[in-house]
């Protein structure tokens, strides 16, 4: 199904299923998407969901409505196109159309477990024990008879999607317990997956004390927690980190 997801400064402010034929964009409280803000005109444009095809449409707007940095009156909209109505952005997303392209954002940004990148990754992880997971539970014959069973730790779950570049609106599935991002020779992280939450540490870099940001901040040589709706900026390319 495709959405629109709405954004202002590269913040995730809601998604929008297009499950509805017609969707109307502006400031005004009848619209089905609502911008509240003086950039926005009362009726600012308009997208229209024909079968398996949307199309956007401005309506005659004050400021215009711009896919991907252009002006447009109509416009038959594409995986990844991003809609800038004042000063936010709509980007659509076609799962049908995404799920069928190359997942070209893993191949660039997703370091192959089992490389030495990815080895390396492991080992600095481990190193402020950021690959433990829960306590591995007693045998049964060191836990007496009274004793009541512990319930598993339920690890949690999270995903990051990407805000800015030529991926911008993939997903990735935060699933293992060790994620190794970036580029060889530009920014290398970790992102850990622990029973108490996600963390990630810097592994690598091209420039010595060239360390991955989390909401503009760098997070230095030290393993960092993510918090939901963090940002990260790492070789270059913006993140939302986000959990489920």
């Amino acid at each position: 199904m495709a959405r629109l997801i709405l954004s202002l400064d590269s913040q995730v402010l809601a998604e929008y299923n297009m499950n509805k034929e017609r969707y109307t964009v502006g400031r005004l409280p009848d619209n089905d998407i609502r911008i509240d803000n003086p950039a926005v005109s009362g009726h600012h444009s308009l997208v229209i969901n024909i079968l398996n095809d949307s199309f956007l449409e401005d309506l005659n707007s004050t400021n215009g409505t711009y896919v991907n940095g252009k002006l447009i009156k109509k416009h038959a909209l594409q995986h990844g196109d991003v809609v800038t109505v004042g000063h936010h952005q709509l980007r659509f997303i076609d799962t049908d159309s995404s799920e069928n392209e190359p997942d070209e954002f893993e191949k660039t940004m997703v370091i192959t477990p089992g490389s030495a990148v990815a080895a390396a990754a492991a080992h600095k992880a481990s190193s402020f024990g950021a690959t433990s997971g829960p306590a591995p539970a007693r045998s049964s014959a060191a836990v007496p008879s009274h004793a009541g069973t512990e319930p598993p730790v339920a690890l949690a779950k999270a995903k990051l999607q990407v805000l800015s570049g030529a991926f911008a609106g993939r997903e990735l599935e935060l699933n293992k317990a060790l994620t190794t991002l970036g580029r060889p020779g530009v920014q290398v992280a970790a992102i850990t997956r622990r029973a108490d939450g996600f963390f990630i540490v810097h592994v690598d870099s091209g420039k010595p004390k060239d360390y991955p940001q989390v909401n503009g901040v760098t997070i230095g040589e030290q393993a960092r927690k993510l918090q939901d709706n963090d940002v990260i900026l790492l070789a270059g390319v913006k993140m939302g980190f986000f959990e489920a």
